[in-house]
């Protein structure tokens, strides 16, 4: 059996990642006395939205990149699904820095560059996700 270097090595940055936005989450909440919810704040919802989008997407990413290592080793597909998936995510969380990209408000301009940072960042992560479910899926039927 294979060891899931690629997949551990991603967890982990990613988790470091993923700490960070949530205590920005949470220095915010402290700062303006919210509890649970968003109460209409514009800031606070990105910043939740930006941690919650990356606990939804890399979850799941990880553990299939982690039954591809195991299954096959660390194939080039398991390196650059893992490199593009990487890139795409914080593509994502940038994109989600900036109101244009979060709630498309005065997305005109340079502020473009915000919107297409997220789009680009959830299209190239569900193109690095088909690609890493059918490489797995493909590796399991055909044996």
């Amino acid at each position: 059996m294979n060891t899931p270097i690629y997949a551990a090595l991603l967890g982990s940055s990613l988790l470091v990642v993923q700490n960070i936005l949530m205590l920005n989450v949470g220095l915010l909440r402290t700062r303006i006395g919210q509890g649970a919810g968003v109460d209409g704040n514009v800031t606070l919802e990105r910043r939740v939205r930006r941690h919650g989008n990356l606990a939804e997407n890399a979850a799941i990413f990880i553990a299939v990149l982690t039954l591809y290592e195991l299954l096959l080793g660390q194939t080039p597909i398991a390196f650059w699904t893992a490199v593009v998936f990487a890139i795409a995510r914080l593509l994502h969380i940038a994109g989600f820095t900036n109101e244009a990209g979060s709630h498309l408000i005065a997305a005109d301009g340079t502020k473009k560059l915000f919107l297409l940072m997220r789009g680009g960042g959830a299209g190239l992560s569900a193109l690095a996700s088909l690609l890493l479910g059918v490489a797995v899926a493909y590796a399991v039927v055909s044996g």
